[in-house]
């Protein structure tokens, strides 16, 4: 079993609170929008991360860490991009990868907006994890946290703070 913290659009924010549920994931997962590159430092001197730059990062960042990350997680396809829409409005650019090789997982940042859906067509599931810096329109800071078992996807968890 592997314990995920999801989150997305940082904005150059970190904090204790996140670090606290960074100690306690097996693995941290960001869709983007890091800002400063303290954020992800401070994340992988505690955790493994898997990362993807998004479209307010430099290119420093970009340097460090891809637009698209596709791996497998316990038998898991995962595909992480920032920019990625929703089921039947996903984002022209990425839109045709995904219909020619569905992923079991599909996450995306940039709207600052929590979601998780499934996509009955392309038999995904799709999470936002909202975001959780300071920076942005959005009234509650939020991240995910969720297990990967043996190819199934469990206890997820959504994990508020006040802006």
């Amino acid at each position: 079993m592997t314990r995920i913290l999801l989150l997305s659009d940082t904005h150059s924010y970190i904090d204790a609170t996140i670090l606290k549920h960074v100690k306690n994931a097996d693995e941290v997962w960001h869709a983007g929008d890091i800002g400063d590159l303290k954020v992800t430092d401070s994340i992988k001197e505690i955790k493994p991360l898997r990362a993807v730059y998004g479209n307010i990062d430099n290119t420093e960042a970009r340097m460090e860490f891809p637009e698209i990350n596709r791996f497998m997680c316990e038998g898991i396809d995962v595909f992480i991009t920032h920019i990625g829409g929703y089921p039947g409005r996903y984002n022209p650019k990425i839109r045709p990868m995904l219909q020619a090789n569905p992923p079991k997982l599909f996450i995306c940042g940039h709207s600052h907006v929590l979601k998780v859906m499934p996509d009955n067509k392309l038999n995904l599931l799709h999470m936002n994890p909202g975001a959780i810096g300071k920076h942005g329109f959005h009234n509650v800071r939020t991240m995910l946290r969720f297990t990967i078992d043996k190819a199934k996807i469990d206890n997820l968890e959504v994990i508020e703070y006040p802006r």
